[in-house]
């Protein structure tokens, strides 16, 4: 079954909810459905165009998770961490966009985090679709003709 949440455009908010509403509701609808053994992957991949709100999303999703630190993307470093200070986990945030060969993620040792436990949320995971886990949650951003944005798993 297909879920969707429509997040509102900030100049015409009445159609939708806003960004941290659509995390929270993510977070109770995706993230806790998932039943896991740890350490299992608990991979998110979000698809979408340039400029969808990709991490966007991803950073009101980390901070409604307890994060405190600067999230931004990791277009250079491929990966960034993230504490959740209050109960000492890590979240890993990748941004695949600049990668030119799956090798490079190979090197980097994806397997690391993908399969630490820890919750990893990619961007431009169509670069490495052959090495997400087949239990990732493949979701999908893509911008409204009235400016909000869907938000489908």
């Amino acid at each position: 079954m297909q879920e969707n949440i429509v997040i509102a455009n900030q100049e015409n908010p009445t159609v939708g909810v806003d960004l941290h509403e659509a995390a929270r509701q993510f977070i109770t609808r995706a993230l806790k459905a998932v039943s896991r053994p740890k350490p299992s992957p608990c991979v998110v991949a979000f698809y979408g165009k340039m400029g969808a709100g990709k991490t966007t999303f991803i950073k009101a999703l980390c901070e409604e998770l307890g994060v405190e630190d600067v999230i931004t993307s990791p277009t250079f470093a491929i990966v960034n961490e993230y504490t959740i200070e209050e109960r000492g986990e890590s979240i890993y945030h990748f941004d695949f966009y600049r990668i030119k060969r799956l090798e490079e993620v190979y090197d980097m040792g994806y397997e690391d985090y993908f399969y630490s436990g820890n919750l990893c949320l990619i961007e431009w995971p169509e670069l490495i679709e052959e090495i997400l886990p087949d239990e990732a949650i493949r979701v999908t951003i893509a911008e409204q003709p009235d400016g909000s944005r869907s938000l489908s798993w």
